[in-house]
C-alpha cells in the first residue's frame, strides 16, 4: 500500500475534530432550537401495543434512496429497511409502519438523527466510526465500501506515490463536506500541496463534476462507476483505493431497535451472505458495482 495512504488512515482515525468541524460548519445546517425533535416509536411500547411507527430520514441517492420509474421510493437503503420490517413483523407479531422522509442535506440528516428521540432511522451511507458512535448508534455494517481516487480523464494512471506528486500538481482538491473523503482528500494536500484552498461541495454529483473541471478527490466506487457508465470523463487509481470502511444506519443513542437491526442484519447465517442482498445490490447497482462491493466483504 502507497505510504500515503497509510497516513491517511493514520488521519482519518485521528479525525474526530476534522469531522465536526466539516460536519457543523458553513456547509451543515443546524436543527434550531424552536424546531422540535424528530420522534418514532420506541420498540417497548411497539410490543406492548402491537403497532409501531418509524420514521427513516434518508439523503437521496442514485442506486440507495431514488424513485424508480414507477416513481416508487426505491434503493439499497430502502429494500434493507424494508427487509427489515417484513423480517421483524413475521418473527414479532407486530405492525410496523416505515415512515420515509427526505432530508437532502447530509449533515443535516445526521444531526436530526442524533437529536431524535425513539425510532428514528439515518439512511445517508454513513461510515461507522468510533467517533460517531458517541453521537449516535449504527446498526451493523450493510455495505462495505471501495473508496476511489479520481482525476480527469486526461491524467494517465498512476502507480506510485511519487507519479501521483506529478499528476496532482495542477489540479485542484474538491470533497464532500463532512465525509472521510474530506479527510483523505485533505490529507493529500497537505502532503502534495501545501496551502492549496480545498473547495467543498455538498454532494457527489458536484464532486464529479469539479473533477472534470480540472480537481481530484475520492468518491465511492458505485458513484464512479456510474460516471462512466454515463460516459463521464473521469478516471480511478487503483493503486490508491482504500477497502475497510464500512456503511451503517444510524439511530439516535436512546433508540432501542438496535438490538433488533443487529438480529436482523445475523439472522439466517448473515444477511449480507444472503442471494436476497446479492439481489438487492445487482438491482439498484449493477452487476459490476455489486461484484465490487461483495468482494470488499
Amino acid at each position: 500500500m502507497p505510504d500515503i495512504i497509510k497516513n491517511q488512515i493514520r488521519c482519518a482515525l485521528l479525525a474526530t475534530t476534522l469531522f465536526t468541524l466539516s460536519a457543523c460548519g458553513e456547509n451543515a445546517q443546524q436543527p434550531s432550537v424552536s424546531e422540535a425533535a424528530d420522534s418514532a416509536s420506541y420498540f417497548s411500547d411497539a410490543r406492548e401495543t402491537g403497532q409501531g411507527r418509524l420514521k427513516v430520514l434518508y439523503v437521496p441517492a442514485p442506486g440507495f434512496a431514488y424513485e424508480n420509474e414507477e416513481g416508487q421510493l426505491s434503493g439499497v437503503s430502502i429494500a434493507i429497511m424494508n427487509d427489515f420490517k417484513a423480517w421483524f413483523e413475521r418473527y414479532h407479531g407486530v405492525r410496523l409502519q416505515l415512515d420515509f422522509v427526505a432530508e437532502n442535506d447530509w449533515s443535516q440528516m445526521y444531526q436530526r438523527v442524533a437529536n431524535g428521540n425513539g425510532g428514528v432511522f439515518g439512511l445517508g451511507n454513513v461510515t461507522i466510526t468510533e467517533q460517531r458512535r458517541e453521537q449516535v448508534a449504527f446498526s451493523p455494517a450493510y455495505l462495505h465500501n471501495v473508496a476511489v481516487l479520481i482525476t480527469p480523464d486526461d491524467v494517465e494512471t498512476v502507480e506510485d506515490d511519487q507519479g501521483l506528486a506529478a499528476a496532482l500538481a495542477d489540479l485542484q482538491p474538491v470533497a464532500f463536506a463532512g465525509t472521510l473523503h474530506e479527510v483523505r482528500v485533505g490529507e493529500l494536500r497537505d502532503q502534495l500541496q501545501g496551502d492549496t484552498p480545498l473547495q467543498r461541495v455538498d454532494t457527489n454529483q458536484a464532486v464529479i463534476d469539479q473533477v472534470v473541471n480540472g480537481h481530484y478527490s475520492y468518491i465511492d466506487a458505485y458513484n464512479y462507476h456510474r460516471a462512466i457508465e454515463q460516459g463521464v470523463a473521469i478516471r480511478h487509481h487503483p493503486a490508491f483505493s482504500i477497502e475497510g470502511e464500512r456503511f451503517g444506519i444510524i439511530m439516535p443513542k436512546d433508540n432501542d431497535w438496535q438490538t433488533l437491526l443487529t438480529a436482523f442484519f445475523a439472522a439466517e447465517g448473515g444477511y449480507l451472505k444472503t442471494g436476497r442482498y446479492q439481489q438487492v445490490l445487482q438491482e439498484h447497482l449493477g452487476d459490476e458495482v455489486a461484484a465490487t462491493l461483495l468482494k470488499a466483504q
